[in-house]
């Protein structure tokens, strides 16, 4: 019965498998719902800073910050990566990255030159791999975003902007669409276009306000933009949270299920191997007493 001894020992070890996908399929459901609630309460601040600085604009159209300067040719790009930390969540960071390999090879035709900024583990040692030049890089944030550590990563790409060293600036993230799906997105953050700034009539009767500005109305307007810009990637890296918790616990689920059917697979690989062994032992005591 060494054969027997082998399967019950792999029962035996898909069983403790299935024991820590099913824990972690419940901790990340846990976890999803609060992904999702500071999700979407970090929306409300980037609509009110872009409603604001969009009426500002418009109270002062011969201003034109430098955020919104648009180049002839996009030659310099850069990249704002965000991805997860840990991994055990199904296809999310390898769609992503997908998507932004095609993107970053369409600049490269072109003649182009890349940079990056890494906000994430996984995205960082695949840029790494890949060789593109990380000029700063944001890891281990934990499940709850701080915009204190995502800062100094966006203030470098925004500097580099503002010189002229980049003609654009690509946000890459994972968009949470619902609890099954969510969607790799590598959308333009820079320059910011007119139609970011864009309000509804609802709005323009809602912030239509006189300002008094201290110092001056261009850099309050710089200032409010800047706001903006890391509210933006503030929302993607909360997004993405927000689709890893889920694919995590789709994943986990998926992992749980397979091992179960496993397990009924082996239990019956077992039993038919005992079945055969007590038949033979069978008919050899049948055997043996018809001889004597």
């Amino acid at each position: 019965m060494a054969v027997g001894k082998e399967i019950r020992s792999k029962i035996k070890s898909v069983e403790n498998t299935k024991k820590i996908t099913k824990a972690m399929e419940m901790v990340a459901a846990s976890k999803m719902r609060k992904a999702q609630e500071r999700m979407r309460h970090a929306r409300p601040y980037a609509d009110k800073v872009r409603n604001i600085t969009a009426n500002l604009s418009q109270a002062n159209p011969e201003y034109k910050s430098p955020y919104m300067r648009v180049a002839a040719t996009a030659k310099n790009v850069g990249f704002i990566v965000v991805t997860t930390d840990k991994g055990l969540c199904g296809g999310l960071n390898t769609n992503l990255l997908r998507a932004l390999t095609n993107k970053m090879r369409e600049v490269q035709a072109g003649g182009g030159s890349i940079t990056t900024v890494a906000i994430g583990n996984k995205g960082f040692g695949f840029l790494n791999r890949i060789g593109a030049s990380v000029v700063s890089h944001a890891v281990q944030l934990g499940d709850a975003p701080q915009l204190e550590k995502l800062i100094g990563p966006v203030k470098v790409m925004l500097d580099a902007f503002v010189a002229g060293k980049l003609d654009a600036v690509y946000l890459c993230y994972t968009k949470f669409i619902n609890t099954m799906k969510q969607e790799p997105l590598v959308e333009a953050l820079l320059p910011l276009g007119a139609e970011r700034l864009a309000q509804s009539d609802a709005e323009k009767s809602q912030y239509g306000w006189d300002y008094i500005y201290e110092p001056d109305a261009p850099t309050v307007i710089d200032e409010l933009l800047t706001r903006y810009i890391e509210a933006l990637v503030f929302q993607a890296v909360a997004e993405n949270m927000a689709s890893e918790q889920s694919a995590r616990m789709v994943a986990m689920k998926a992992a749980t299920d397979n091992a179960g059917n496993l397990i009924n697979e082996l239990k019956l690989i077992y039993n038919k191997t005992r079945q055969a062994a007590i038949t033979k032992e069978l008919s050899e005591i049948v055997g043996g007493a018809a001889a004597v």
